[in-house]
């Protein structure tokens, strides 16, 4: 299965009082994530914007396992859970960069839509899309 590694460093503003990053920011952090997977195909989400589709997020899930801190690199691991129809869902691994260790996973589902928000069909709608997302999925 095909996953996709993005690099970030914890940033101040990202931190609370303790230090410790804030469980929100978590969610940016697999936007990140998704926005890379799909530089990495060679189609970015804002060609699939202009071509009429976007990708509302309808589900979300996160499991904090250890405290992301101030300073800290920390690699984004993003992969396709699902795909079929009109639902794509990624899972994600954020991991301290400097010792490996699994900080959080999540999930997040999303449906392709028009500028609508009608459900669209990807496989129909865009096939090189869906040829690429499909290749990168495996069961």
């Amino acid at each position: 299965m095909y996953s996709n590694d993005a690099i970030i460093r914890v940033r101040y503003g990202e931190t609370d009082q303790m230090g410790v990053v804030y469980h929100a920011n978590y969610y940016t952090w697999f936007e990140v994530g998704r926005s890379e997977f799909f530089n990495s195909l060679g189609y970015t989400y804002k060609k699939l914007e202009q071509e009429g589709i976007i990708l509302p997020v309808i589900e979300s899930f996160c499991q904090y396992i250890k405290p992301a801190k101030y300073y800290d690199e920390v690699i984004i691991r993003t992969k396709i859970s699902y795909l079929k129809g009109v639902r794509i869902a990624f899972s994600y691994e954020i991991i301290r960069k400097d010792d490996n260790v699994l900080l959080a996973r999540g999930k997040t589902v999303h449906a392709f839509v028009d500028k609508n928000l009608k459900p669209v069909k990807i496989k129909k709608a865009n096939e090189k899309v869906w040829t690429l997302l499909k290749n990168c999925y495996q069961k």
